[in-house]
């Protein structure tokens, strides 16, 4: 009896299967063996940079790092979009720290609301016009076209009830300081900026002396004295100088007739007499002097503010 091929066992077909794939193939690997990628060094993450430091922690390392004011201005906008209150702190280390003259930059549309709502805003202001030389009244016009709420003095004496309270801004020295009651007062002499042109020689001058002499006589007949002569001389001198001059412009400080009674929080040693400031002042309104009555419109008064801060103009003036 014979036996079908299919009636092998499976296990038999199965090992044949396999062993025929074995043969026609000769790729081999080897799971042990280690990649030389293995081998390397994970790759080295760089670390961040530190963070800046914040401009209120170091404000003079925040100026050092540019040239100019105004390219201090500049960065300290830059930080807006990030910190408000950052540009801010930037922009009075701008002012603080360096000559700063870009009156223009402070008041464009940046710094608008910050000059509105910031209580400092005014004193700032005041600091950069004695920068520029502390010409109050041109730049009082140039605040009063921005909708700057400071005014002169002038103004205010104009109409007391309308500017009590308000900022006004003042070019002025200290003619006295005295203490009234528990608070010291300074006595202001409003002083305004003209500018002056003198000539001063430079370079060699030329100078011309010229001598003439002639000498003579004259013949001639008169009816008085009848036929003769006259002898005689006379003496011609000229004199011509020439030299090279330049013209020069010098500010001078003159007083405009106005004075105020400037009231301080304390004793100020570094506010001096007989010496040139740009003070920034709150209107308390005016006061009679000795000898006035209270029902005397005619009777001389004298403004009075209240001082927030002061500061030398420089000697040159920005225009």
């Amino acid at each position: 009896m014979l036996r079908s091929s299919w009636s092998l066992p499976a296990w038999t077909v199965l090992g044949s299967l396999v062993a025929a794939g074995c043969g026609a193939s000769h790729s081999h690997v080897t799971w042990t063996e280690k990649s030389a990628r293995d081998d390397m060094p994970p790759p080295e993450v760089a670390a961040p940079p530190p963070p800046a430091p914040r401009v209120a922690e170091d404000p003079r390392s925040f100026v050092a790092r540019y040239p100019n004011p105004a390219l201090c201005e500049a960065a300290a906008r830059r930080i807006q979009p990030e910190s408000r209150e950052e540009a801010w702190t930037a922009l009075k280390a701008c002012i603080e720290l360096t000559p700063f003259t870009q009156l223009r930059a402070l008041l464009g549309p940046a710094w608008t609301e910050d000059l509105r709502t910031r209580p400092e805003a005014a004193s700032l202001i005041a600091r950069v016009v004695a920068q520029r030389g502390g010409s109050v009244n041109g730049e009082l016009q140039y605040l009063q076209e921005k909708k700057i709420p400071i005014f002169s003095l002038a103004s205010a004496v104009d109409r007391p009830d309308t500017y009590k309270g308000r900022y006004v801004l003042v070019r002025a020295q200290v003619a006295d300081q005295r203490t009234e009651g528990e608070r010291p007062t300074v006595w202001l002499v409003e002083q305004t900026l003209s500018s002056v042109e003198t000539s001063a020689p430079v370079g060699y001058g030329e100078r011309v002396d010229t001598l003439t002499s002639s000498s003579g006589d004259l013949g001639g007949q008169t009816q008085l004295t009848g036929p003769g002569r006259v002898g005689g001389s006379f003496v011609t001198r000229e004199r011509s100088d020439s030299s090279v001059t330049q013209r020069h412009f010098d500010n001078i400080s003159d007083e405009t007739g106005r004075e105020a009674l400037g009231r301080l929080a304390k004793a100020d040693p570094f506010l001096e007499t007989r010496r040139d400031y740009v003070f920034l002042a709150r209107f308390d309104g005016v006061r009679l002097t000795s000898g006035g009555a209270d029902d005397d419109a005619e009777a001389p008064r004298i403004p009075v503010l209240t001082i927030v801060s002061y500061h030398a103009p420089q000697p040159l003036v920005v225009y």
